[in-house]
Formats: structure tokens, C-alpha cells, sequence
């Protein structure tokens, strides 16, 4: 998953997306070796972060604040995360299910209190990453490491391969969408307020909490732990766990990390099948709090057309491609010839090399009539 320091792209990167997509038109692109260049600014970001959150950490053991504050952190982290998980992901990012613009609205306002870049680039960054998992293009890519894959990638410049495929990945239904463009326009602004100032302000207002604990504790430590519990799913879930659907792929399916960012670490189920609105094939909320959230709008008709994967399309998969730890392993049916599941990736629902098969398996609930 995309994320934190690099909601402004540099011109240098701008120039570069700008020469791949005038390259229909005749342009010469500039050829551009991959060099290790190191964003400093996020470098220090991230030393004042982890400095700070760990005071953070010592205020809340030393009893020198309120409860009531830890406890509202958490529920801050919470709901933004829901932004991240059922908003720029599932929603957004792999058109797993639609929503009516209360909805959009919700998850837009929650991604924007998570600060992961705007929604947009948000997106632009994890189709890439499932289109090109695992190579250059990806930008965290896990075969460089754990420690590249968490949180190096964003303390050095992209791979060139980054833009130059990224640009081939449609965007075209985020810049249709009025509320993801206005979020883009306005994140400079409406970011800080939502995602440092309102959770410092609040302990302050209405509990009596000091300026000084409630930034530390409610916004930064806050925040911190948020962006590791999303970035294990970039690097503990391409490195450890099962692969219950696809041994052949580094996405692997691992519970600690499902628990901490509520409902995305059954990865490897997760980049099999992409566009499946759960993310994983559990049927209770356990370890997919997102999942929860998507089916309590889905009842109030806030989320329509949840497409999922049918029981008889995952027994097949299991047994053609998994590692043999699924529980359906030991009894799972003969692959049918009449449907092979695509071996290219893709990146969710519409994605052009999205076969028709695909289309025609899976399960769309909660359809709206248009």
C-alpha cells in the first residue's frame, strides 16, 4: 500500500510521468538508470516520528496522561483506517463495490484523517503494485527485503519503472469521480487539520487534557503505529505466512497481520483474487473489521454490487496453484477445463486483461437495478 511522505511528487518525478504520457504523441523519452537517491526530508520525518511517538509512549507508562486519550487514539486509528481499508483500497483502488456519495464521502473524509497520500495517488500506486508485483515496478517491492518493502521505499526516489508502467494503469474512473478529485485539490490543506490538529484538539476540549500529551499521544504515536500496521501488510505479507490459493506468488496470507490492519493480511487470497470485496474468504469479522463496515452499509443500501468469489471458484484454485495448507487442500476438486483463472495479474474489477470467465464466476451481492 502507498503511503505517507510523498503526497507531493517531486517536478523531477512529475517531468518524468509527463514524458511517458506524451510518448503517444511523438515524444522522446529520456532514458533514466535507477539510482538509490534518498529523500531526506523523509528521512528526518521519520526520526522525528519514531522519536516522538516513543515520548508518547513514555507519558501514557509514566501516567502522565489521561486515559481517555490512549483509548481515543485508538478510535481515531480506527476509523482511519477504515478510510484506508473500505475507502482507497477495496472501493477505490479495486472497484470491489460501488457506493453512493454519503458513503464516498465517509471514507474520503476517514482516508484523509489516515494521511496516506491522497486517495488518487493512493491508488495509482497499489494498482501498479498488483499489476507488477514483486519487480521493479512495484514500488515496495519485497524482493528487495523486509526493511525496503516497510518503509525504505519512501526514503528513496521511485524506480523509473514505477512511472513508466504506472502510466499504462487506468485512471480514468478516479478522475470521474467528483469527490476523489476534490480531496486531491484540497489535501494540502485539509490533511493536517484532520489528521494532527482535530485528534491533538479533541483530549484538549472535552476531557482536559494537556496540548502537550495530546499531540504526542493522539496524534503522533497515533499515527506512527497506524503506518506500521499498514505497512506490514507491503512487507510481513510478502514474506511470512501460508499460500493457500497461489504457492507461486510472494503475497502470503498471515493473521497477525490481518488483526493490526483490520482485515487486509489474507494477502495472498487478496492478490488471487483482487476485486472480492472481503479480501479475504472468511465469513465472519473476526479479522476484517472492513469488511463488517462494507456489509453494514451494504444493508442500509450506502454499498451495492459486493462482487466476491464463488466457493466452487476457490476449491479450483486451491487445487490447481495452493500450497497445500488450505483446510479444502486434502478434498479439493479436479480442476474443470472450462475455467482457468488468468494467470496475469490484475489489478481489481475492470481491469482490462480481467477475463470473462472471471466476470462470469464470481458473485455480485447487493445489486442495485439500474
Amino acid at each position: 500500500m502507498s503511503i505517507f511522505m510523498q503526497a507531493m511528487e517531486t517536478d523531477t518525478e512529475k517531468k518524468f510521468l509527463n514524458r511517458n504520457l506524451q510518448n503517444t504523441n511523438g515524444f522522446q523519452r529520456k532514458n533514466r538508470d535507477y539510482e538509490w537517491q534518498v529523500v531526506w526530508r523523509n528521512v528526518f520525518a521519520f526520526i522525528y516520528l519514531h522519536i516522538a511517538a516513543f515520548y508518547g509512549i513514555f507519558l501514557m507508562v509514566t501516567g502522565k496522561a489521561k486515559l481517555w486519550t490512549a483509548l481515543f487514539g485508538l478510535l481515531f486509528a480506527l476509523l482511519s483506517a477504515m478510510g484506508v481499508t473500505a475507502g482507497a483500497h477495496r472501493l477505490w483502488a479495486h472497484r470491489a463495490y460501488k457506493a453512493k456519495w454519503p458513503l464516498r464521502l465517509f471514507l474520503a473524509i476517514m482516508q484523509t484523517m489516515a494521511f496516506q497520500n491522497h486517495i488518487y495517488e493512493w491508488v495509482r500506486d497499489h494498482r501498479v503494485h498488483h499489476k507488477f508485483t514483486e519487480t521493479d515496478a512495484d514500488p515496495h517491492n519485497a524482493k528487495r527485503g523486509f526493511f525496503f518493502s516497510h518503509i525504505g521505499w519512501l526514503m528513496v526516489r521511485k524506480h523509473k519503472d514505477v512511472f513508466e508502467k504506472g502510466a499504462s494503469v487506468d485512471m480514468s474512473d478516479l478522475e470521474k469521480d467528483p469527490i476523489v478529485m476534490f480531496q486531491k485539490k484540497t489535501y494540502l490543506v485539509v490533511m493536517p487539520l484532520l489528521c494532527f490538529v482535530l485528534p491533538a484538539y479533541i483530549p484538549v476540549y472535552f476531557w482536559g487534557e494537556s496540548a502537550w500529551n495530546s499531540w504526542y499521544i493522539a496524534s503522533i504515536l497515533r499515527y506512527t503505529i497506524s503506518l506500521h500496521f499498514t505497512w506490514l501488510v507491503n512487507s510481513a505479507a510478502h514474506i511470512w505466512g501460508n499460500k493457500p490459493y497461489d504457492k507461486n506468488i510472494g503475497a502470503t496470507d498471515n493473521k497477525m497481520v490481518a488483526i493490526f490492519a483490520v482485515g487486509e493480511g489474507w494477502h495472498n487470497y487478496h492478490h488471487v483474487f483482487p476485486w472480492d470485496y472481503k479480501a479475504a474468504e472468511l465469513g465472519n469479522y473476526s479479522t476484517n473489521i472492513s469488511t463488517a463496515l462494507i456489509d453494514f452499509a451494504a444493508k442500509y443500501g450506502l454499498a451495492y454490487d459486493l462482487k466476491t468469489v464463488s466457493a466452487d471458484m476457490i476449491r479450483k484454485r486451491i487445487a490447481r496453484t495452493g500450497d497445500g495448507s488450505h483446510p479444502w487442500s486434502k478434498q479439493a476438486l479436479e480442476t474443470d477445463e472450462d475455467h482457468h483463472h488468468p494467470e496475469n495479474p490484475v489489478w481489481g474489477w475492470d481491469d482490462k486483461d480481467m477475463t470473462d470467465d472471471d466476470k462470469k464466476f464470481a458473485q455480485i451481492v447487493h445489486q442495485k437495478e439500474e
